[in-house]
């Protein structure tokens, strides 16, 4: 009969291999976060700059299934909760999109 400590190493191993374990880990992470957050402390403004580069953090984490950094990311800079309009960032950006780019669908990307 297994030891109480080989079926907790092959349950790590079997939700390391899935993947899950990292979710897991990521979503404690993000929830002790939350629970620790004072929401009473003020955010400094955040400038249209800092703005637009938060929001490519945010669609480079969401582009990789990061979603608890990315909600993280949305608490902790004061982002607006829903992201910026792609068409408003190719354009403040300066970045012209071509018919690949406008396909992208970075809410369900990497399935």
């Amino acid at each position: 009969m297994a030891s109480t400590q080989e079926l907790k190493d092959v349950i790590k191993d079997t939700l390391d291999n899935r993947g899950v374990l990292g979710q897991i880990k990521a979503r404690i992470r993000a929830e002790v976060f939350n629970a620790l957050d004072d929401q009473s402390e003020t955010k400094p403004p955040l400038s249209n700059e800092n703005m637009i580069i938060n929001e490519l953090i945010r669609e480079y984490l969401e582009f990789n299934r990061y979603k608890y950094t990315s909600s993280v990311l949305v608490s902790e800079s004061g982002q607006p909760k829903e992201p910026l309009d792609r068409d408003f960032l190719a354009k403040e950006l300066n970045v012209k999109q071509d018919r690949h780019s406008q396909s992208v669908d970075f809410s369900s990307s990497k399935g």
